[in-house]
């Protein structure tokens, strides 16, 4: 079974143990130790959502010329964490958190003397700069912990911020270009013409940075007694590929909102 087989899997048995365990934690005030973490100050909390972002340049450089069509995809998120209280009325603490997501999207844009490697008939690499179309997917599944300071503005409605760290599992950026031609080796260079529905394909997954950061500001509302809505903006501040992966001339940050539910103990 593949890594991404895996990480489908736990994430279908986290939501499910999610929802198979909401009726009975109905009952969790009678757990002793929910209820001496209570007495410290800790609360727990589960969470699942949905992601919607994308990988991009900020701001666009001049080589991407249109973006034709964004495919924002189906990507999901599980997370649990604590939150422990520094005051006696509850206002302000600190939140420490495990999730598991996945962030991707499909984009087809239009570009000129853009950075790239295409992959020949025969599987030999040539590098050049590319004008035409360029089609890119990219999913990539992280192990995240976020680091957060969070305020309550009443029982109902606090704020979280704070940075997060991320550990790349596994990573895919990858497409096809095509309608275009690429100058082999700068944009003087030899001319490989594509047209009348020939393309060729690319691959950088494997210049994808393992460790990535950034910070994320989220809100929680709580709906009732346990349940809550909640809303993160994660921004990414390092460049999703390596330091000397040269190809792609600008940085690329992941920015993603991840929009789903929780349940406080």
């Amino acid at each position: 079974m593949t890594m991404k087989k895996n990480i489908i899997v736990i994430c279908v048995c986290g939501l499910a143990l999610l929802l198979a365990a909401l009726p009975a934690f109905g009952q969790m005030d009678r757990n002793q130790g929910i209820i001496k973490s209570a007495l410290i100050g800790l609360e727990y909390e589960v969470k699942a959502g949905i992601l919607i972002g994308g990988t991009s340049p900020l701001p666009l450089p001049a080589e991407i010329r249109e973006i034709s069509s964004y495919n924002p995809t189906l990507v999901v998120a599980v997370e649990g964490n604590v939150t422990k209280w520094l005051d006696k009325e509850e206002k302000w603490g600190m939140m420490v958190g495990l999730r598991l997501e996945n962030k991707g999207m499909k984009t087809d844009a239009r570009v000129k003397n853009y950075g790239m490697e295409i992959i020949g008939d025969g599987g030999e690499i040539v590098k050049g700069n590319w004008t035409g179309n360029v089609k890119t997917k990219v999913k990539n599944s992280y192990l995240t912990v976020p680091v957060l300071g969070t305020y309550k503005f009443s029982p109902r409605f606090r704020m979280n911020l704070g940075p997060y760290f991320s550990y790349m599992m596994e990573g895919d950026f990858s497409g096809d270009v095509y309608d275009g031609y690429l100058r082999e080796g700068n944009p003087t260079g030899n001319k490989w013409i594509f047209e009348d529905g020939k393309s060729a394909s690319y691959d950088f997954s494997k210049n994808l940075r393992k460790f990535q950061w950034g910070a994320q500001l989220g809100a929680e509302w709580r709906a009732f007694k346990h349940l809550n809505v909640c809303a993160d903006l994660t921004w990414g501040l390092n460049d999703i590929f390596k330091k000397d992966f040269e190809t792609i001339t600008f940085a690329m940050y992941p920015i993603y909102l991840n929009v789903g539910f929780g349940y406080a103990f």
